[in-house]
């Protein structure tokens, strides 16, 4: 099933509310709890709706709960993708990939919080695909993305495209729509009058 990283934020939130609360909550509470604007709960519970996810509660008025199908993906899938490491590994210093350097040891902690931030804002997805090899993004690597709205030209972006879910690709405002533009000659652009970015690619993770 395509859902995007918002759309499941929305379910665990949901999810959260009525175990915290022992109520379903409705459109403007999960707005509130989430700190977005109603109008974007709104679409996102349209789309849950329309795959089964989601339906209205009895118990209140306006609120909603998760379906037994709704449920069943939040256990198969409780963390999303996004990032929890905090202790990281040990970054030990640099080494040459030109002219060699002395090496020094100053063992330090890398981990994706200290390079990328944390918080619900930050996530991580596994790529699936080979659209977008010639950026080096292969098929198996994590992209490490941040929750946006809009994007500059040339970005490349999680994007939620009308009847075709999510994707990833690089963005081009044009005139009078959008260019989501793979990086492989064998897929065609993306073009769209109303698809919605989710995200921004702010990193690259990749095990050799």
């Amino acid at each position: 099933m395509d859902i995007t990283p918002r759309q499941i934020e929305l379910l665990k939130a949901l999810a959260a509310f009525e175990r915290s609360r022992c109520y379903s909550a409705t459109m403007q509470e999960l707005a509130d709890e989430l700190g977005v604007r109603r109008s974007t709960v709104f679409e996102h519970i349209a789309t849950l709706r329309q795959k089964g996810l989601v339906v209205p509660s009895r118990g209140k008025a306006r609120s909603l709960r998760l379906t037994a199908t709704g449920e069943e993906l939040l256990e198969k899938s409780p963390d999303s993708g996004r990032i929890t490491e905090s202790e990281g590994i040990p970054l030990a210093g640099r080494v040459a990939a030109g002219i060699p350097v002395e090496a020094v040891e100053n063992i330090e902690r890398l981990s994706l919080e200290s390079q990328f931030g944390s918080g619900d804002e930050v996530f991580a997805l596994q790529v699936s695909g080979e659209s977008m090899i010639e950026y080096d993004i292969r098929d198996g690597d994590y992209v490490i993305c941040r929750h946006a709205s809009s994007a500059h030209n040339g970005q490349l972006v999680i994007a939620e495209v009308e009847n075709e879910g999510a994707t990833l690709k690089r963005f081009f405002k044009e005139r009078n729509s959008v260019r989501l533009t793979p990086g492989n000659p064998s897929f065609e652009p993306i073009f769209s009058r109303s698809c919605r970015i989710e995200a921004v690619v702010v990193g690259l993770l990749r095990k050799l």
